[in-house]
């Protein structure tokens, strides 16, 4: 029996667990994973920034914060995969319990708040890492005591620019205090003005992306697509947890922190193809937020995401649903007459 019919035969008894005992057992656990790849149906292969993915699925950040396990999740069938957020400096993030099941919404509440060994450990962990094995792209935060917020970015890209495939910088978590601050015109403006160049000086000049919330009015929607465009970013994360909570009153559901899970999907979804509409397609965005299944990545990807993320649903699902997702990511395309998943981008503007 592989792993992944292990894992997924043990996760009711996994849901038992406190949820961070169960992520850090799961971490643990796919540490020591290291399994060849099943080859992929070829009509999933894409190429975006010169690279090679097999599949458009990948892991979401926030499940191997500290690049732990990125080798063992690429074994599960995982397109790519996203560590982080990584801080310049180690810090604890917020006082437990900080992180909440709400099983009936297929939901999950987090105040995680950046906990990070740093980039150090990370870089440590990454360093010799096999290329072949697949894509990892690395998601900077900042630490929570740093009022100078470009600085730690540019720490990030300068220490783990060269060990990623992709940087993501994160100013989209509500965990920590004035982050998403950083989203308007004028500070956005500002940090590009010094991340860009730090990326630009590293020899391997990684794509580099910015992770957005999905709680964003008009006009905030429309200074990032507008900062995103002007400083030549390559790409837009749609979207970090939110705020938001739906009707309803389930048991953690008033817990602060940000919410993740089935009730996203919508939100996400819409904000997705929004951003497309106001990039005009011009930049590669990746669609996050509530996919559980095939039709949730092919609706993604319809929206408007050349790749696709998903984390929470593991929670609930085991590894086994990667499997299940590229088959039936497959399935879709084909039925309605796409060779590739790159002929389906955007399909619902067209």
């Amino acid at each position: 029996m592989g792993i992944v019919s292990i894992a997924d035969a043990l996760m009711p008894l996994a849901r038992l667990l406190p949820p961070e005992t169960a992520h850090r057992l799961a971490v643990r656990a796919l540490a020591r994973h290291r399994a060849a790849r099943e080859p992929d149906d070829p009509i999933l292969a894409c190429a975006r920034w010169g690279l090679k993915f097999p599949n458009p699925v990948g892991l979401a950040a926030g499940f191997d914060k500290d690049a732990e396990a990125y080798d063992g999740a690429l074994g599960l069938g995982f397109g790519f995969v996203e560590i982080g957020s990584v801080t310049p400096m180690p810090q604890l993030g917020n006082p437990r319990p900080r992180l909440f099941r709400i099983p009936e919404l297929r939901a999950v509440v987090n105040r995680m708040g950046f906990n990070s060994e740093g980039h150090n450990a990370a870089a440590r962990r990454l360093e010799h890492r096999d290329r072949a094995r697949g894509i990892v792209g690395i998601n900077l935060g900042k630490n929570k005591d740093q009022p100078d917020a470009a600085a730690d970015y540019v720490a990030g890209v300068r220490a783990l620019g060269s060990l990623a495939d992709y940087l993501v910088v994160n100013v989209s978590s509500p965990n920590t205090a004035g982050l998403r601050d950083l989203q308007g015109r004028h500070a956005l403006e500002a940090l590009f003005a010094r991340i860009v160049p730090a990326r630009d000086a590293l020899l391997n000049r990684p794509p580099l992306l910015l992770k957005i919330a999905p709680d964003l009015d008009e006009g905030a929607r429309d200074d990032i697509a507008s900062v995103a465009l002007a400083a030549r970013i390559d790409g837009l994360i749609v979207s970090n947890t939110t705020v938001a909570r739906p009707a309803g009153a389930y048991r953690h559901l008033a817990e602060t922190g940000g919410l993740s899970g089935a009730p996203l999907f919508a939100p996400s979804t819409e904000i997705l193809s929004d951003m497309y509409r106001r990039t005009g397609g011009r930049l590669v965005l990746v669609g996050c937020g509530g996919i559980e299944s095939g039709r949730g990545a092919y609706t993604k990807i319809r929206a408007g995401a050349s790749l696709v993320q998903l984390y929470t649903a593991l929670i609930y699902e085991g590894p086994g649903l990667v499997a299940r997702i590229k088959r039936e990511l497959a399935a879709c395309l084909r039925y309605d007459g796409f060779a590739s998943v790159d002929e389906a981008v955007g399909a619902d503007h067209r």
